[in-house]
């Protein structure tokens, strides 16, 4: 069955730098972090593409001072006073790029569904990416909504006015926190600000965020998977955004849960965590 509403209409019809067709593809380079960058104080990473983009074979690795490091493991979810936010998928643009969480080394590659690179139906209108260190644990029930994580690091919905570069680290301050709910897994998306960015004078908490870029965020990831037949997601908390606070709370929480993967206390299935 198909869905459609308003969102995800205007999903569908609003230009974007579309997913890796050589069309785009000149608009698309300087999305792709290539330089080096600071991710916290005395931490340097540079990145490197491999491989064609807009094909299987494109990988975006990450290096430290002393080689090779994975983005997922090896950067400090925290920095400063905010924390460090990982972007995987530049703000309206459509490639569904994400950190292989089973790959040797987490480079980000883009998804493949069904034997083809996955693309959004529309582009997303926010930075999207997720916090180094994090892990949703899938062997943990939610003690209030009852449902197990999704196996992957938190993501995060960054809101401000600028486009940010894919494998760029950007300091970010939660604003709230939403409990999506996405085939019975829980999906937490966290909704930030670069704070670098204009909108973080204005914004401290959930509150300050505008009804409209809330109800389209929430919107657009009811939504998004219809085109495809899929069902709406839910959410949990009746469909409410949670504060600042709780957002800190559950990044921490799913710190904690990343450092018992680590340390083996934890099922790791087919996740690489390196050495």
């Amino acid at each position: 069955m198909k869905f459609s509403s308003p969102l995800a209409l205007l999903a569908l019809t609003i230009p974007a730098s579309s997913a890796w067709t050589a069309a785009s593809r000149r608009s698309i380079q300087p999305l792709i972090q290539r330089r080096s960058f600071a991710a916290a104080a005395l931490f340097s990473v540079s990145t490197e593409v491999v491989g064609e983009e807009a094909t299987e074979s494109f990988r975006l690795k990450f290096k430290g001072e002393d080689g090779d490091i994975s983005p997922w493991h090896d950067i400090p979810y925290k920095s400063g006073d905010g924390y460090n936010m990982l972007v995987e998928i530049p703000k309206m643009t459509k490639a569904k790029m994400e950190v292989s969480t089973k790959e040797e080394g987490n480079p980000i590659a883009q998804d493949i569904k069904k034997g083809n690179l996955r693309d959004y139906h529309g582009p997303i209108f926010w930075n999207y990416g997720c916090i180094p260190q994090t892990w949703e644990d899938p062997n943990e029930e939610h003690p209030e909504l009852k449902v197990f994580g999704d196996d992957d690091p938190i993501d995060v919905v960054e809101i401000g006015s600028k486009s940010l570069a894919m494998g760029s680290l950007t300091e970010i301050k939660p604003l709230g926190v939403l409990a999506m709910i996405d085939d019975g897994e829980l999906d937490w998306k966290v909704v930030a600000v670069a704070v670098d960015d204009p909108l973080a004078s204005e914004y401290s908490d959930i509150d300050d965020v505008p009804d409209a870029v809330k109800d389209g965020i929430r919107e657009w990831f009811r939504w998004y998977k219809t085109p495809d037949d899929k069902p709406l997601n839910g959410f949990g908390f009746d469909e409410k955004f949670l504060d600042a606070a709780a957002a800190g709370e559950v990044i921490e929480e799913t710190h904690e849960a990343w450092k018992k993967l680590k340390a083996g206390d934890t099922d790791a299935g087919k996740l690489w965590l390196g050495n």
